[in-house]
């Protein structure tokens, strides 16, 4: 069964696409790194704002284990979503596998301070998928 190219979750009105592809020049297969690259849209299909405040991501490589990652925001920003409002970013994971997954969670505060947290579904790395 082939992987799906790309991972669609809504929560509480917020939906996160995700996807990832292989970055070769930044990889050295022979020294067991692999670098991987990905993109993410969060859409605010709800309607009230929200605000990311922090990024949870566990990433799992082709031998089981478990890499956790957690922080505020996200490179460097803690956007606020007005309904209709998306964000984009790319970033970048490196692993010392040519495959695994990454899936998690952002937190996000509304404006009466209520936070709640949006799934962020399993997405693949592989090393067979370019950018």
């Amino acid at each position: 069964m082939p992987t799906p190219a790309l991972s669609d979750t809504t929560t509480e009105g917020i939906r996160v696409g995700a996807t990832a592809f292989y970055i070769p020049e930044e990889s050295s297969p022979d020294d067991e790194r692999f670098v991987f690259g990905y993109r993410i849209v969060i859409v605010n299909e709800g309607s009230s704002p929200a605000t990311l405040r922090t990024r949870h991501w566990v990433i799992i490589d082709a031998e089981g284990e478990i890499k956790e990652v957690q922080g505020e925001g996200v490179v460097g920003q803690q956007p606020r979503l007005a309904p209709g409002q998306a964000f984009k970013y790319t970033s970048y994971c490196p692993l010392t596998t040519a495959w695994g997954t990454m899936e998690g969670s952002y937190q996000f505060a509304r404006e009466s301070g209520e936070t709640f947290d949006v799934v962020i579904g399993r997405f693949y790395l592989t090393a067979g998928k370019r950018g």
